[in-house]
């Protein structure tokens, strides 16, 4: 962390993470601050903010191998089944018609964390390459990952309701898989490291620049 924000605390500055307003903020009352122009809740830097993401994304990273290798859930229907992963069970409500379900979990389940992954670490790599590539960009990047993220855990809901999205025409039961714990595992993870992710220090190599 630069020794500015060290300064900058002492005197009571905090910046607030999704405008850039700088406000005067106590140690005492950051965690009940708002930012007056977009509402933002406002607080210091993030304590070891770098090193914390990469231990959330990185654990979330080899919980996603299992994640998809493992059955998500079983589907027994008069006694006989067989376990599906993320992608069989994509293909079996592809091939039963279901064509908006198959495309939402396989957007929610495949395509989210993929993507918050690969950006996470883009992040990260960025600011400690010291990129100044569109700082503004990357902050907005930031926001949609952290947005969209939280969706990815429709998954495991999917599970859940799925006896009673899917007529199977007989008596049938849905039992989740170890897949299932690996994938919620999965999106709590990125979304912790999301959180401890501070997108302050996208800027600032911009400011170092100008000192």
């Amino acid at each position: 962390m630069r020794p500015g924000y060290d300064r900058a605390k002492d005197i009571g500055l905090a910046r607030c993470e999704r405008c850039g307003l700088a406000l005067s903020l106590s140690v005492h009352e950051q965690h009940d601050a708002a930012c007056p122009r977009c509402g933002q809740s406002v607080h210091f830097r993030k304590p070891n903010s770098i090193a914390r993401t990469w231990a959330w994304l990185i654990a979330a990273t080899i919980c996603y191998i299992p994640a998809n290798l493992f059955p998500i859930m079983t589907v027994e229907k008069l006694g006989q089944g067989e376990p599906s992963t993320i992608v069989s069970g994509v293909q079996m409500l592809w091939a039963a018609g279901m064509y908006p379900i198959a495309i939402l979990v396989f957007v929610a389940s495949i395509m989210v964390p993929v993507l918050k992954l690969i950006v996470l670490t883009f992040l990260l790599i960025s600011i400690q390459r010291r990129s100044q590539w569109r700082p503004k960009d990357r902050a907005i990047l930031y926001r949609i990952t952290e947005f969209f993220g939280r969706w990815s855990m429709i998954d495991i809901y999917m599970i859940s309701i799925l006896t009673a999205l899917v007529s199977f025409g007989t008596v049938a039961q849905v039992t989740p898989g170890l897949g299932a714990t690996f994938f919620a595992g999965v999106v709590v993870m990125t979304m912790i490291a999301a959180e401890c992710f501070d997108a302050r220090l996208i800027w600032d190599c911009l400011e170092e620049n100008h000192e």
